[in-house]
C-alpha cells in the first residue's frame, strides 16, 4: 500500500469515528451565544494557530459570530510573551479583551493542553480564567483531549487511528468540524461566492466552428 492510500484510508476511519453528537452539541452553544451577543475566542498554537486565524474569518462571515483569536496580533502576542512569559500569555490577552460569561472560548489542539506534561500551559491557563468567569469552553483536539476535554461544554476529540500521524489528523480535521459548523443550516447566516451563483456556464469545447 502507497503511503497516500494509507493516510487517506486513515482519514476515511477518523471521519467515521467523530462524535457527530458532540458537534451537534457545539452547533446548539454556538446558535445561542451569537443570539445572546456573546463574542469568540479562539486559541490554537502552531498550525491550530494558523486554523484560528481562517475560523475568525468563517464565523464572523459566514456564521455572523463575532469572532477574534490572540494569533492574530504577532506584535501583542511577542510583547505578552516576553513581558508576561508564554504560560499566561492568552491568559492576560482574554482579560485585556474583557473576557465576560456570555462569550465562549475554543480550542484547537492537538493535545489539549496539559499543565503535567508541560504541554501548551498557556491553554490551560486561559481556560483556568474562562471558568472562573462563567465562559463556555468548546474544543476540537487530538489524543485523549488533555485538559480542554476536561473542562469543555462540548468537546470533539480528533480520533487516534494511527499514533505516528496524530498530528496531521488533528489539524487537518480541526478545519472539517470547524468548516461542517458554518456550514450547518442552524448556524449559517450568509451564502458563500460560489454557493450563491445560481449556475455556473461551462466552457464550451472548441471545435473550430462557430
Amino acid at each position: 500500500m502507497s503511503y497516500a492510500k494509507q493516510h487517506l484510508d486513515e482519514a476515511a476511519r477518523v471521519i467515521a469515528g467523530l462524535d457527530t453528537a458532540a458537534i451537534e452539541k457545539i452547533v446548539t452553544l454556538l446558535v445561542d451565544l451569537r443570539a445572546r451577543g456573546g463574542r469568540l475566542f479562539f486559541l490554537g498554537m502552531g498550525g491550530s494557530a494558523a486554523n484560528c486565524s481562517h475560523a475568525v474569518n468563517d464565523f464572523r462571515k459566514i456564521a455572523g459570530i463575532e469572532a477574534y483569536t490572540p494569533v492574530d496580533n504577532v506584535s501583542e502576542l511577542t510583547a505578552r510573551t516576553n513581558d508576561e512569559g508564554w504560560e499566561h500569555v492568552f491568559a492576560a490577552w482574554l482579560k485585556s479583551s474583557r473576557l465576560q460569561a456570555k462569550d465562549m472560548l475554543f480550542v484547537f489542539s492537538v493535545g489539549g493542553g496539559s499543565l503535567e506534561h508541560n504541554v501548551s500551559p498557556n491553554l490551560v491557563r486561559a481556560l483556568e480564567y474562562g471558568r472562573q468567569l462563567g465562559a463556555q469552553i468548546v474544543g476540537v483536539v487530538g489524543r485523549d483531549g488533555g485538559y480542554t476535554a476536561q473542562v469543555a461544554d462540548a468537546c470533539v476529540i480528533v480520533p487516534t487511528v494511527n499514533p505516528e500521524n496524530v498530528t496531521p489528523h488533528a489539524e487537518a480535521f480541526q478545519a472539517v468540524v470547524w468548516h461542517l459548523l458554518v456550514s450547518h443550516p442552524a448556524l449559517k447566516a450568509a451564502q458563500t461566492k460560489w454557493e450563491s451563483m445560481s449556475a455556473v456556464v461551462a466552457p464550451s469545447s472548441s471545435t473550430g466552428t462557430v
